[in-house]
């Protein structure tokens, strides 16, 4: 089935592979259980974790859409879920992700990938043999025709496996191994760091830029103490369902605000905090939208930061904080 082209995502993504590609995008199939994967036509695949599909990932799959289309190709995705890191690594506290899996799913789908196919990673998975994961994943799963990949990249028990293992079987099962650069795998690390860093340290403008698109999350609005209202300004407070998912730090931010089921971003303001003025006991997500009155609890909210205005304070009372409050709203709607 085609796809009507977007051109107005055209227009922001710069990039004449993007330009061509998007000329002839499907509907990206996404696909979970890998035993029931369709015949794929001469399969380009790349395989990563992809948190964050930022503008170094991008590069990647630029490479991808470009090696499918010179072949007549799909382009495949493969990716984990959970985070290998969470069956593998001995100390999974502190695990931050860009992106959850549905936002992940939505960000390659706008790119144009043909097919996204998420593996289920268990510790049957992570230890199988080297050469059991090149012929019974990669080749009896995907029948590849190219697969682009790290230097660096290790699969198998004990991470045996390498480049050099796949280029070894290249003959063997018939596909092309074309390695991703050593430059291009270092800026994704970096930028996948200084993303997360940025977030959690209020600058949202680096992680924007480095992201290639406007940072966003969505938690689903639940019943707070209705002192917004009481205030004159009532909120949405927000519980982020994925623990993982990572959210910016403390403060006041200017934001746009997505009710669940509607396309209408809507001008809004956010604080993140523990209330200093009123509790200072629980950190909390709160949402204003502007000139917005309908009930939407148990509904999903999907918030857009546009920009960190100010950081969170402790005020002498309540007059003094409606004061603020009216303040953050003018400092909100000069940026939106």
């Amino acid at each position: 089935m085609w796809r009507k082209t977007n051109y107005s995502r055209l227009k922001t993504y710069n990039s004449s592979v993007a330009v061509n590609n998007y000329l002839r995008i499907f509907y990206m199939q996404v696909h979970y259980n890998i035993d029931e994967l369709p015949v794929f036509k001469n399969a380009v695949i790349t395989i990563g974790t992809f948190d964050g599909v930022h503008m170094g990932h991008r590069q990647v799959l630029d490479r991808l859409r470009t090696e499918a289309l010179a072949n007549d190709g799909e382009t495949v995705v493969i990716t984990f879920h959970p985070h290998p890191r969470k069956v593998v690594s001995s100390t999974i506290l502190g695990i931050r992700l860009i992106n959850t899996l549905d936002e992940k799913i939505e960000l390659l789908r706008d790119l144009g990938i043909d097919h996204l196919v998420i593996v289920p990673f268990t510790d049957a998975f992570a230890n199988q043999p080297a050469e059991e994961y090149i012929k019974n994943f990669l080749v009896d799963k995907f029948h590849p025709h190219i697969i682009i990949i790290g230097y660096d990249h290790r699969f198998g028990r004990d991470r045996s496996g390498d480049y050099r293992l796949l280029e070894k079987k290249a003959v063997e099962y018939n596909y092309q191994l074309k390695e991703i650069p050593k430059h291009i795998l270092e800026n994704i690390s970096i930028s996948s760091t200084n993303i997360r860093e940025a977030i959690l340290h209020n600058d949202i403008a680096t992680a924007d830029k480095l992201l290639g698109y406007e940072f966003f999350f969505s938690g689903t609005v639940i019943h707070g103490d209705k002192l917004g209202r009481k205030l004159g300004y009532p909120t949405a407070n927000l519980k982020i369902e994925d623990e993982e998912k990572i959210t910016p730090g403390n403060g006041i931010y200017a934001v746009y605000a997505q009710p669940e089921g509607s396309t209408e971003r809507l001008k809004a303001m956010m604080s993140i905090g523990f209330r200093p003025t009123v509790d200072g006991k629980k950190r909390v997500i709160e949402v204003n939208i502007f000139d917005f009155d309908k009930e939407i609890y148990n509904q999903k909210l999907k918030v857009f930061v546009k920009k960190y205005l100010r950081e969170e304070v402790k005020f002498d009372g309540l007059e003094a904080l409606i004061k603020q409050i009216d303040q953050d709203k003018i400092d909100s709607l000069l940026v939106l």
